[in-house]
């Protein structure tokens, strides 16, 4: 067995791994991590901490990625916006752990995406050059942390001709061509959390969704089973609270107050065929753009705000009508024809954490990540990107090691692929659709396999929806889905857009049954 291979063991999440695991858990288990928190940095520490050898269980009250980690641009940036601030550590932390998710972590959900800011007229000289300049400290950036040209190109001046091609729908008159530059795109950040979940259950972990944690402290937790009401106490000897923004529920000594991220969501034909991320500058700021960039299930994703979002954090956030207004009005003077509310098929907002501090200002830790201890002893890990998870896991599983005394190996996961992780030749040699192994990597072949064993399985989940109804069974049976919801807004993102979801519903019930 490779020592660094993250198949070690058994990975299927499903509904009866799930009840034995909380059997055996309820039997007085001994637990050396108690991980709280089932988003990128939770099944990240959960990994990081399996991985490491130690006894690891995580919970969490909804579904795996339920909260912030569904709701990101799915963008795998390089650094480069913090450098402008002259956050040099922070971008060249992102930068490393860019290459580590598109070299071994993830190649098959992570690739390389053009960046494309077209030169129109409201976009000067100065600017330009600014974004020029900006873009070649990327490629600096690219090469500090080892990435080669051949995975993330060199950034360049191209053509109106190509700024065309790229994205067909950008407006033509007095456009002098484009600045283009790559970054990382995943196929789909919920899909990410469930793989590091997997390959965390693969090297032992207990991943348990549906199960609330109260009473936490630094050594204790009630843990309630939300299915069924039942309850049971675990004395872990380190807990890491990684809910995001949710943290101070779980430690009220934090003090959160989180800003708001929007994206609307249109048909890839709102946009023409765009293969690159058309990247308009907001005016009037330095350093700031909205971006729209192509996505799964034919669509384009456009974002993003920043809306200080005060008050009870809702499960689902919601875009406000100041939010749409904003992403269309800045990304319409760069189209020919200016999309309307019409063209909205969807939308999504995620809520980012911000660190309050004793004296009422607020530090934005949502770039730079934080690892806090309670009075209790709990171990919080906040802020930070979804690009930078893993070393956020790593952080806080080494404070939880040095916090319960732990004996514990290294940390592997810089050089540990998770479940079904491909690149290169051994992609090509899978016998499956580019869309599945987009989506499953090696595993897409398993997936195809039902699909032509059972008819019924091949089918589309609804007619026009590039989902199998192949998909939907596998994640029952190996990815942990227990609802509708889960297969319908995480597994797959078929609920982006409403009238989708309810065309996929009776076959995501059906799939459970």
């Amino acid at each position: 067995m490779n020592p660094d291979s993250g198949h070690t063991g058994d990975s299927a999440l499903n509904a009866a791994r799930r009840a034995a695991d909380l059997s055996r858990l309820g039997d007085g288990a001994e637990v050396d991590v108690l991980v709280i928190g089932g988003g990128v940095t939770g099944a990240g520490a959960a990994l990081d901490a399996a991985a490491r050898g130690l006894r690891t269980v995580l919970v969490e009250r909804h579904d795996l990625a339920f909260g912030t980690s569904r709701w990101s641009s799915k963008l795998v940036h390089g650094g480069l916006r913090y450098l402008a601030s002259g956050r040099v550590g922070i971008a060249h932390e992102s930068a490393v752990e860019r290459g580590i998710l598109l070299r071994t972590t993830a190649p098959h959900l992570v690739r390389p995406l053009p960046q494309l800011v077209p030169l129109l007229p409201n976009v000067g000289t100065t600017q330009a050059a600014l974004v020029r300049a900006g873009f070649l400290a990327g490629d600096l950036l690219r090469r500090g942390a080892g990435t080669p040209a051949a995975l993330l190109p060199r950034s360049r001046r191209v053509a109106a001709a190509e700024a065309v091609r790229l994205a067909p729908t950008v407006r033509r008159a007095d456009l002098r061509g484009g600045l283009q530059a790559w970054d990382g795109q995943l196929v789909d950040d919920a899909r990410l959390v469930v793989a590091l979940a997997r390959t965390a259950a693969a090297n032992g972990a207990r991943i348990l969704t549906r199960v609330e944690a109260d009473d936490v402290t630094g050594t204790s937790a009630t843990l309630r089973d939300t299915r069924t009401g039942e309850t049971l106490t675990v004395r872990p000897r380190a807990v890491v609270n990684a809910t995001g923004v949710w943290a101070d529920q779980v430690d009220p000594s934090i003090r959160l107050r989180p800003s708001r991220g929007t994206h609307l969501v249109f048909s890839a034909a709102s946009f023409g065929g765009l293969s690159a991320a058309l990247t308009v500058p907001v005016p009037g700021s330095v350093g700031r753009f909205v971006f729209a960039f192509p996505a799964a299930h034919g669509r384009v994703y456009l974002g993003l705000t920043d809306e200080d979002a005060p008050g009870p954090v809702p499960d689902e956030p919601k875009a406000t009508d100041g939010e749409i207004d904003f992403l269309l009005d800045t990304v319409n003077p760069a189209l020919r024809e200016p999309l309307t509310r019409d063209d909205i098929r969807g939308s999504y907002a995620g809520l980012r954490p911000l660190l309050e501090t004793a004296d009422d200002s607020t530090a934005d830790i949502s770039r730079k990540h934080a690892v806090l201890r309670s009075p209790t002893g709990i171990v919080t890990i906040v802020g930070g990107k979804l690009t930078t998870y893993r070393k956020m896991a790593e952080d806080a599983i080494d404070a939880a090691v040095a916090h319960g005394g732990l004996t514990a190996g290294p940390c592997r996961t810089r050089r540990l692929p998770l479940v079904g992780a491909v690149s290169g030749a051994e992609r090509d040699r899978i016998d499956a659709p580019p869309v599945l192994i987009d989506r499953y990597g090696g595993e897409a072949a398993t997936v195809l396999a039902a699909a032509r064993r059972d008819p019924v399985l091949a089918e589309p989940v609804a007619p026009g929806i590039d989902v199998l109804a192949a998909e939907f069974a596998f994640a029952v049976s190996h990815e942990g889905a227990l609802d509708a919801g889960d297969l319908l807004d995480r597994r797959t993102r078929i609920g982006l857009i409403a009238e989708d979801r309810v065309a996929a519903e009776p076959a995501a019930v059906r799939a459970l049954t």
